[in-house]
């Protein structure tokens, strides 16, 4: 039975599946429609890229922890970023990262999912031209959803996004639906946000 979430709402993983060793973190989103004028040149579609950030005590130490299109496995194995999908079309899952929580190392205690949408500046695009974004985790041993966040606020003039984390405390993993716009311009400036300084 999947769990909805609110924005801000954290929920247990492990405690109540017992045996869940990994797994399936899936991002989706559409173009909101837009009228164009008559002779307005058609505009370039939005390619959101998600990417995960494995943080050691809440920071981010070394750049391989950080799994995107660029790099999409974890030098540990227990991470992996399925592809990047260019425009977002089609139903279901558009992105998907894998995480085997049974054999993520200690010293891991969060991983950040985030979204960012690529050359968004230079596109003049923004969070406020996409519809039905959300993030939902699946059991990898079943494919049943465990929980899914649907971003429903409004998210205009937001070039990035974190969406949310899974985190592990007390012995057990969580997920926590954060839902936080933000203004950077690539994966680069979100990592920073959690760059130990």
């Amino acid at each position: 039975m999947s769990v909805s979430l609110q924005k801000g709402q954290k929920v247990s993983l492990t405690k109540d599946n017992a045996g869940l060793s990994k797994v399936i973190i899936g991002l989706g989103w559409d173009e909101a429609q837009k009228k164009a004028g008559f002779f307005a040149k058609k505009p370039e579609p939005i390619d959101c890229d998600a990417s995960a950030f494995a943080l050691q005590g809440g920071k981010l130490v070394y750049k391989e922890d950080i799994i995107y299109f660029g790099n999409l496995r974890h030098p540990t194995g227990t991470i992996q970023h399925m592809g990047d999908n260019l425009t977002g079309a089609g139903e279901g899952d558009d992105e998907q990262i894998i995480v085997e929580l049974a054999r993520v190392p200690a010293e891991y205690d969060r991983i950040v999912v985030v979204v960012n949408i690529y050359q968004a500046v230079q596109r003049k695009q923004h969070f406020g031209m996409i519809k039905n974004a959300f993030i939902r985790l699946v059991d990898a041993r079943n494919n049943m959803e465990l929980c899914r966040y649907n971003l429903t606020e409004d998210y205009s003039g937001m070039t990035a996004m974190v969406f949310g984390e899974v985190y592990r405390h007390n012995g057990e993993w969580k997920f926590n639906a954060i839902g936080q716009g933000t203004n950077d311009n690539s994966v680069g400036e979100l990592a920073n946000r959690y760059i130990a300084h």
